[in-house]
């Protein structure tokens, strides 16, 4: 079986890559714009075609959510008409589509665990556009699976877990949100999931995924700077209006794993056991 990882140089791209020597039955391409551009429908086919690509994992999309506001024309065509093409291209192969969407397509008003069959109610242009790409992977694709993860971050690229180490050595003082609630997720534990749904087979839908638990952006920093042994930063709450951003963010977006953890018979990590993972491995 071939399989195409898209967006392999960000986090979760990273991540699957390193699974891949223990799964040598399968032939791995792994692309990023310099070897494959998904905004072009026609180097997706040409690409699909030439190496018969029986799958493909999609790890790539715009995530700059604040950009995204000013950027809306690059984010619709990254993270909605990109994914349709890979969807279209694979699906005339008879092939899979394994495709990651976010916790944003929601607004984050509940406060209970959204569960796959909520309504989505994005209100930002990142959130707008990952919910139009789920639909047409859906719409071009019969055999995918759309797997909504939240909080992302790892060993790989730019995200919370590194800028917070970073500014908690630089600085005495951090001010951070206490009143966005979520889910980190170790972009290592989702790379095993997507892995265990190609090993065990495409059960098409909708899945959501994050690490078990629930907690606050500064609850988060706070374990942060714990497991990182950073004594010297004092970390205080923020309210989210006291941090003004262009894109709206949830303010609950923790997300029920249950779909995911029976149709593939998963147990899924506490967040805080990822993290110490993640810390040690920096």
């Amino acid at each position: 079986m071939s399989i195409l990882i898209t967006g392999c140089n960000g986090q979760l791209g990273n991540e699957m890559q390193l699974l891949e020597s223990q799964y040598p039955q399968y032939q791995w391409y792994n692309t990023d714009v310099q070897e494959l551009d998904i905004s072009n429908q026609q180097a997706i086919e040409q690409f699909v075609t030439a190496h018969e690509i029986d799958g493909i994992v999609n790890c790539a999309g715009y995530t700059a959510v604040d950009k995204a506001e000013e950027n809306e024309e690059l984010c619709t065509m990254l993270n909605q008409h990109a994914p349709a093409y890979l969807a279209a291209a694979v699906e005339k192969r008879g092939g899979w589509m394994v495709h990651i969407s976010t916790d944003y397509v929601f607004d984050g008003t509940h406060h209970t665990p959204y569960v796959e069959t909520d309504e989505p109610c994005p209100n930002s242009v990142y959130g707008r556009t990952k919910l139009a790409g789920e639909q047409e992977v859906m719409q071009h694709c019969k055999r995918s699976v759309i797997i909504r993860t939240a909080w992302l971050y790892s060993t790989f690229g730019n995200n919370f877990v590194k800028t917070m180490i970073r500014l908690g050595k630089e600085r005495p003082e951090l001010g951070v949100i206490f009143d966005q609630i979520g889910t980190p997720t170790y972009a290592g534990d989702l790379a095993k999931v997507i892995m265990a749904v190609v090993e065990k087979g495409i059960m098409p839908g909708i899945y959501h995924f994050s690490n078990e638990g629930v907690i606050s952006w500064y609850d988060f920093t706070k374990a942060i700077h714990r497991l990182a042994g950073i004594t010297t930063c004092h970390v205080r709450p923020l309210h989210t209006t006291e941090y003004p951003t262009p894109a709206n963010r949830p303010h609950y977006s923790v997300l029920d794993k249950t779909k995911i953890k029976t149709v593939y018979g998963i147990e899924i990590p506490y967040w805080e056991e990822s993290l110490k993972d993640c810390i040690e491995k920096l």
